[in-house]
């Protein structure tokens, strides 16, 4: 079965920061978001016997895709387009009427907990997790790599809406934490649980400004030193998951059942969207690397005819259709109206500060020196 979601044709919604959302259009995703988790799953129950519903199909692509699409060749190209899928989902099936927007981390950093993303407000995404005193450190073993990861300032439940005790649950996972163990292979048993967070701004830190600027100015055109910086353990991918914590946070392979995921990883694309768009001639079209973590176990290079597996959500697409959609993406996040895209700006000559991003001239700049 194919999903109704395998095109690559990108819509032409610009993808907005959610801080620039009125309150009834977080809401709206908020609903969107809750309603796929009440839809009918889609994967076989043989093969996933922890998945409940239509969410947890995409929890279950990421935890078997994981191997293959995190410090490998296939991190950009596979999340780029997965994301894509989530958003026509949201719309298709749920009556979402706009396009998934992106958390920008460089806005809120230095207080993520008061930020609007997590301040449990009913239009957030659900505050901190109650504060647990003398948690027990976090060890996550994934990809040949051992990381400690401290408590931070919650560790419980979720306390407040939307995404509240009671009001959210996920069923997968995780795969590669000590603090909790799934009875299935790979994390796909069935372990319904609360939705956890442990927000930290020592790792929030890892997302500011002059971390970003840094990361988009250090490799000029090499996409393999760029990707390779970018997944680097005290990078913004990283720190961006970090930030929010939990088992959700911590755990690479069922980071997808906290919806927090989705407007990372829309960031996370928006950032290669901006490197992209610095040379697009050139940065748009490379690929780099192998199909799996670290060359473990050995694989082959990406090419622009590797395939893309999202199971039963989509048709395979190939790496070089996801790149050609990239001129799409950049119009998406790169354009429009000055207001509505505050942060991360682009221009041959951008300029980040600690308090705010590129300011709005990056924007105008983006439209007339660009080659979107």
């Amino acid at each position: 079965m194919v999903g109704p979601n395998s095109g690559l044709k990108r819509n032409r919604l610009l993808m907005p920061r959610r801080g620039s959302l009125s309150r009834t259009q977080r809401i709206d995703y908020t609903e969107a978001v809750q309603c796929l988790a009440k839809k009918q799953l889609v994967s076989p129950k043989a093969d996933v016997p922890g998945a409940r519903n239509h969410y947890d199909d995409f929890v279950t692509q990421h935890i078997k895709s994981s191997p293959h699409v995190h410090f490998s060749g296939l991190f950009y190209p596979f999340h780029r387009h997965f994301v894509h899928l989530y958003e026509n989902t949201l719309r298709n099936e749920c009556g979402y009427k706009g396009a998934q927007p992106y958390w920008d981390w460089t806005l809120a950093w230095q207080d993520p907990v008061n930020s609007t993303i997590f301040d449990g407000s009913p239009t957030s995404l659900g505050g901190n997790g109650k504060f647990i005193p003398n948690a027990p450190l976090t060890k996550v073993t994934a990809f040949g790599i051992e990381v400690i990861v401290p408590h931070a300032s919650g560790g419980g439940c979720v306390q407040s809406e939307p995404f509240r005790e009671g009001t959210w649950t996920f069923n997968l996972g995780p795969a590669t934490l000590n603090s909790s163990t799934n009875p299935g292979p790979m994390g796909l048993g069935y372990n319904t649980r609360r939705l956890k967070r442990d927000i930290s701004t020592a790792y929030a830190a890892n997302t500011r400004p002059t971390k970003v600027r840094y990361q988009l100015d250090q490799c000029g055109d090499d996409f393999e030193c760029f990707a390779i910086l970018i997944e680097d353990l005290n990078s913004t991918p990283t720190g961006g998951h970090y930030t929010w914590g939990g088992d959700s946070g911590y755990d690479p392979y069922s980071s997808t059942g906290a919806s927090v995921f989705w407007l990372h990883h829309a960031q996370v694309d928006r950032l290669w969207t901006i490197w992209q768009a610095l040379n697009p001639k050139v940065r748009g079209r490379q690929t780099y690397g192998t199909e799996t973590a670290f060359n473990s176990p050995p694989s082959a290079n990406v090419t622009f005819d590797t395939e893309l597996d999202y199971g039963f959500l989509s048709s395979k697409p190939k790496v070089g259709d996801v790149l050609r959609s990239g001129r799409a993406s950049r119009e998406r996040y790169l354009t429009g109206d000055v207001s509505e895209r505050e942060g991360c700006g682009v221009r041959t000559s951008y300029k980040f500060e600690e308090h705010e991003s590129v300011g709005a001239e990056a924007k105008v700049q983006t439209r007339s020196t660009l080659p979107l």
